[in-house]
């Protein structure tokens, strides 16, 4: 049972614990050397990230998008917090034995600690990354491996994972057959291209959480397609948090899934005008018109809505 924002407060300190823990990780992935007991940390902020989800999965996928999707800064430990949460929803989903997820997240939460820096900074820069740089991305995953077992991490999947998470050869693998460390790389492959396609850089627009998934399902395989399935499932066509146009012409925010899959409640914010509404309204699309249109991407809205009041609207769909 989702526990319901009672006060500003509440709603404050919410995302103030999101932010908390999106900033942390940014601390221990930017300085991990300097970093006492390194896989203590990273399971803590597993651990932060579980109780944050129990407590309202909607309202934590609403809060956690709106921090991706926004800005560009810090952008490795917002993407890798991002990242982790999608493969916690997908490891429940696919009704994964507990110490597969455990490597799954914590192998997300620290994928690309060999090029934290280098991964802020290309999402602030405009042009192509330069051959050096491209020498570091290309080489980041063997090398984020072989810091992690320095820093102590001794789960040989979470390191396989991390290693191989850029290995090409292991999009043509069967997910049926493949050895555990295989197929839950596969899975933070699928998780990793959705989340960069959804958040802004400099250089570009963060695409729509539609696009990204129908992008994503595009992709797959019947070899690998489960995955893309999983994913979609957990999260919707349109996760909580996403701005939406609906075929009203009015604009819209996703507040929470519903039992109805891709059929989501949503609060109408603005009108078909373009002037905001005073009071945003509840509507479920699964009960009739207006349907959602199409999806938008964060940056592309100027709009300055009120996400405590939206946040409330969705107690009522919660009920």
């Amino acid at each position: 049972m989702a526990k319901i924002i009672q006060s500003e407060n509440e709603y404050e300190d919410l995302l103030g614990q999101w932010s908390d823990l999106e900033s942390g990780l940014g601390v221990i992935l930017g300085n991990p050397a300097s970093t006492q007991e390194f896989t203590h940390r990273v399971v803590q902020y597993d651990r932060w990230m579980q109780g944050l989800m129990l407590r309202d999965p909607d309202v934590g996928l609403y809060l956690l998008f709106q921090l991706a999707g926004n800005s560009p800064v810090g952008y490795s430990a917002s993407h890798s917090l991002v990242c982790a949460t999608l493969c916690h929803l997908i490891a429940s989903e696919m009704s994964m034995v507990v110490q597969e997820r455990n490597s799954l997240v914590h192998a997300a939460l620290t994928m690309n600690i060999a090029m934290t820096a280098l991964q802020d900074a290309l999402a602030s820069q405009v042009e192509k990354p330069s051959p050096a740089q491209r020498d570091a991305i290309n080489g980041h995953a063997a090398k984020g491996g072989v810091m992690l077992t320095k820093l102590g991490v001794d789960d040989e999947c979470w390191l396989e994972i991390v290693a191989s998470h850029h290995d090409d050869a292991i999009e043509k693998m069967n997910l049926g057959d493949a050895l555990p460390g295989a197929r839950l790389t596969r899975i933070l492959k699928v998780v990793d291209r959705y989340a960069a396609m959804i958040s802004p850089r400099m250089s570009r627009a963060g695409r729509t959480a539609t696009e990204s998934a129908r992008s994503v399902m595009a992709n797959a395989s019947p070899k690998t397609d489960a995955i893309g399935h999983a994913l979609v499932t957990a999260v919707g066509l349109c996760p909580p948090g996403t701005y939406v146009r609906m075929d009203s012409g009015e604009l819209g925010v996703v507040l929470r899934r519903s039992s109805k899959a891709n059929l989501p409640y949503v609060a109408i914010v603005g009108k078909a005008n373009g002037e905001l509404m005073s009071m945003p309204r509840l509507h479920g699309t699964a009960q009739g018109a207006p349907h959602i249109r199409s999806a938008l991407s964060a940056s592309g809205v100027r709009a300055h809505v009120n996400h405590f009041h939206i946040l409330q609207l969705g107690t009522q769909a919660a009920q």
